[in-house]
């Protein structure tokens, strides 16, 4: 096997398996800030707050990620490189 070939597997494996676990782990954060803030913990203040938090560090991981994985993916296809 060629160098490129490992290359292309590795971003390959990263594409179709690492890259979608956290999306899952950043849409679950999101997610777990809703049911605190919204169903779990109406009368608790502080527990709402905690709630916020994580809704709002999940969204900005959810933006990081997209971006980032746009930009990987402009720069994959702008080198010509294909992942297998």
């Amino acid at each position: 096997m060629r160098f490129s070939e490992y290359v292309n597997g590795f971003i390959g494996l990263l594409n179709t398996v690492v890259v979608p676990v956290i999306f899952a782990l950043a849409f679950a954060a999101f997610v777990w800030g809703i049911a605190n803030y919204f169903f779990f913990h109406m009368g608790d203040e502080k527990k709402r707050e905690e709630g916020r938090i994580f809704i709002l560090w999940g969204l900005i991981a959810l933006v990081v990620l997209f971006s980032v994985w746009g930009f990987v993916n402009l720069l994959l296809s702008t080198l010509g490189i294909t992942p297998s």
